[in-house]
C-alpha cells in the first residue's frame, strides 16, 4: 500500500520509522532508491509535496497481525511529531 501524508517530508518519515523497527519504502517500488518525486505517482495525480511524502508499505508471508498492529500504534505520533 502506498500512503501519502500531508506536510510531512517523506524521507525524514523512513529514517523515523526505521528507528522504530518498521521497514518502509519511499515512493512507488518503480521509483524505488530515487531520491526524485515518484513519475509514477504524480501521473496520478498527486502533487509533487504529496508524493514526496509518500510511504510504501509491504506485507508478506511472513507478517504477522501483531506486525501491522505495531505499525498503527506507532505511526500516528511519528507523523504528529514530523509535522511539529
Amino acid at each position: 500500500s502506498n500512503i501519502s501524508f500531508h506536510s510531512v517530508d517523506g524521507e525524514s518519515l523512513l529514517l523515523v520509522l526505521d528507528s522504530q523497527k518498521i521497514a518502509v519504502s519511499t515512493g512507488a517500488a518503480c521509483s524505488s532508491g530515487s531520491a526524485e518525486v515518484s513519475h509514477v505517482l504524480t501521473a496520478m495525480g498527486l502533487s509533487p509535496e504529496l508524493a514526496g511524502g509518500s510511504m510504501r508499505f509491504s506485507l508478506g508471508r511472513l507478517s504477522s497481525e501483531n506486525d501491522i498492529r505495531y505499525v498503527l500504534d506507532v505511526l500516528p505520533g511519528v507523523i504528529a511529531g514530523l509535522r511539529k
